[in-house]
């Protein structure tokens, strides 16, 4: 999150000529919002190497000697999904004869070879890889990335492959990590999975443990599970009008309207056509209207209205602040304000949804009720629905998918669902699941 890195400062290296960067990373803004640095070491700001998204989604990396690049490989491609981790593996070796070789860049196990710029270091050039290593920001303690890091791993003194950190599923053919790599890790190399209340602790065996400066945001969303977060690309397509900056943060779950007397909405990531599915909603401030529901995440709608809200095409459903459906207009629960945790629960195998406040579902719903949908509202069979939440004015929302946090508060519970993902602040229905990969590859 904005504000917030971890950092140590490291001794003399193994090899000032040979080493490895991996970690799986999930952005969060995109453009010039969320360029902030993944990666930095730092001895000045004349000596340095890092890595991050540039203004343009692409992909930097650059390593600096007496104020000049002497390496650099800044990607033509751009990376502009915020639903998925991406893999990325930097690997040094200046001790190769060919030029080409002396730095690489892979991307989901692929060697990445279209580059905008490319700079290869002189054989057997040497860089500053020791002063400060700082992740999520830069090593002078500014331009902070927003966005989700997993797995983190840096070897001193060995130009690893991707293979050494994932592998390819047989059954997919998706790219998957490797929880528990076998690599030689070097004097200053570490091995952060970020799976602990202390995200910055080292288990390559070299306790080179990090400080955390800020708050880190321990996410159920990681590599090997990844959670439904907010799309903000659907964002820009359902609000072209909106004249405000879009923002969502907080790794992709606060979101924050911004247009001046207008709406604006946000979809998940995931959209499933089949099973149970539950998220929350933690109101942050309502500007004049707030809404929770589902949308049809195909409605052309959605990629042609200047303004657009849960429940303005007849396949979406919402739950208003006021009380009533947002389709229709129909009264269908209590009024809700700032503060108010709201549940979603979606029965796609029975087309119903059903809403509740602060625990408690609202027109006496029953989510267990199956094809009776007792105090359900009807959706459209056969849909890909994504969860969404609208917005009029300005007016904040903080959701849970499922990762554990209403923005950078905790869950006040621990609510897994029955298969134990997810944490949740009321009690998931049963028969529902939280909406990430392991649960749709099991019941979606």
């Amino acid at each position: 999150m904005a504000s917030t890195k971890l950092s140590r400062t490291a001794g003399t290296p193994t090899s000032s000529k040979k080493f490895t960067i991996s970690f799986w990373v999930k952005r969060s803004n995109i453009g010039s919002a969320g360029n902030g640095h993944i990666f930095d070491t730092y001895v000045d700001s004349s000596n340095r190497s890092q890595i991050h998204f540039d203004d343009d989604n692409v992909i930097d990396f650059r390593l600096a000697v007496s104020g000049s690049n002497i390496g650099r490989l800044k990607t033509n491609r751009v990376f502009r999904d915020v639903g998925a981790f991406y893999h990325i593996v930097a690997s040094v070796d200046t001790t190769l004869a060919t030029a080409d070789d002396r730095v690489k860049l892979y991307i989901n196990g692929v060697q990445e070879t279209s580059f905008s710029t490319r700079t290869n270091p002189s054989q057997n050039a040497d860089f500053p890889m020791n002063g400060t290593h700082t992740i999520g920001a830069y090593g002078g303690g500014s331009n902070f990335f927003d966005g989700t890091l997993s797995y983190f791993a840096f070897v001193d003194g060995i130009a690893y492959t991707p293979t050494s950190f994932g592998e390819t599923n047989v059954a997919t053919g998706i790219w998957k990590i490797k929880t528990a790599p076998s690599v030689t890790y070097g004097t200053n190399g570490f091995f952060l999975k970020m799976d602990t209340s202390s995200p910055g602790t080292d288990t390559s065996g070299n306790s080179n443990t990090f400080t955390a400066s800020g708050t880190p945001t321990l996410t159920q969303d990681n590599a090997s599970n990844n959670f439904a977060t907010l799309n903000t690309l659907t964002y820009q397509a359902a609000s072209q009008s909106n004249s405000g900056t879009i923002r969502a943060y907080n790794g992709n779950t606060t979101w924050k309207s911004q247009g001046s007397n207008q709406w604006g909405t946000i979809f998940s990531t995931i959209a499933p056509s089949t099973g149970k599915w539950y998220f929350e909603v933690k109101v942050g401030a309502v500007g004049g209207n707030a809404i929770v529901g589902v949308v049809d995440a195909a409605d052309a709608r959605a990629n042609t209205a200047t303004e657009w809200y849960i429940g303005q095409s007849s396949t979406g459903q919402g739950y208003q602040n006021n009380g009533s459906a947002s389709n229709g207009g129909a009264s269908y629960g209590a009024t809700y304000t700032t503060g108010d945790i709201i549940g979603c629960a979606m029965d796609l195998d029975n087309s119903k949804i059903y809403w509740s406040k602060n625990g408690t579902f609202q027109n006496s719903g029953v989510p267990t009720s199956g094809a009776t949908g007792t105090g359900a509202l009807t959706l459209t069979a056969n849909t890909n629905y994504a969860f969404a939440v609208t917005g009029y004015n300005t007016t904040t929302m903080n959701c849970n998918f499922g990762n554990g946090f209403f923005g950078t508060t905790a869950v006040a519970s621990s609510n897994a669902d029955a298969a134990g993902h997810g944490l949740m602040e009321y009690a998931v229905p049963t028969g529902y699941f939280t909406l990430n990969t392991k649960n749709l590859n099991t019941y979606g």
